[in-house]
């Protein structure tokens, strides 16, 4: 269970968001949705510990992580535009964090290519990622957040720029993946008919403020 208990963040000098208070329940799908600039993307990365927060508590299974270093929250985020190694290939960027926990290359390579095998792209093991289409690198960046086994995994609008078939299969495919890995999941989204096709609660942050 990840708890986001009375969290603010001031950024910029700025107070983006105060008090916002958010429970989210294990294997459960949420999703959240508000305007422009309200901060949603800035909560994921507080939540994965990438950005600081001002005041509040964060919790991951009831204990506090606020403080906790980002690759030691075992939470997963997948960013709006994938974030992927553009000089590694297909493996290798899903592999980093095996890599930098010194996972043996033999135990990697099993796990690369079962997370590949669930996004469906075993095909492009070797390929470099500056050659893949938009909805294969969307695939590569999840299969690589999911290597980790993340307790949380964020969405920070991942299907963006896709275009409208595309980003219904994968939208599909997806929700599927998750759903029969049973992974938590926070997804950010300005879509809010995808949000109600992904998610079994819709908030909107603003409702998050007290």
């Amino acid at each position: 269970m990840l708890e986001i208990d009375k969290v603010s963040v001031i950024y910029d000098s700025s107070q983006l968001f105060a008090n916002l208070s958010l429970t989210i329940q294990h294997q459960e799908i949420v999703a959240l949705t508000g305007p422009s600039g309200s901060g949603k993307t800035t909560l994921l990365r507080c939540i994965a510990g990438l950005e600081s927060i001002s005041a509040g508590v964060i919790r991951l299974d009831g204990q506090d992580i606020t403080n906790r270093p980002a690759h030691l929250r075992n939470i997963g985020l997948v960013f709006q535009d994938n974030q992927l190694f553009p000089h590694l290939t297909v493996g290798q960027n899903i592999a980093y964090s095996l890599k930098i926990k010194r996972v043996s290359k033999q135990i990697a390579d099993q796990k690369v290519r079962e997370a590949l095998s669930l996004v469906g792209l075993m095909h492009l093991l070797d390929r470099t990622v500056i050659n893949l289409s938009g909805g294969e690198a969307k695939r590569v960046a999840v299969a690589r957040a999911l290597i980790a086994e993340p307790q949380v995994l964020l969405l920070d609008e991942p299907l963006t720029g896709l275009d409208i078939d595309l980003h219904g299969r994968l939208l599909e495919d997806l929700s599927k993946l998750l759903r029969a890995r049973g992974t938590t999941v926070l997804h950010v989204t300005h879509d809010k008919t995808e949000a109600s096709a992904f998610a079994d609660r819709v908030l909107d942050l603003r409702q998050l403020i007290s």
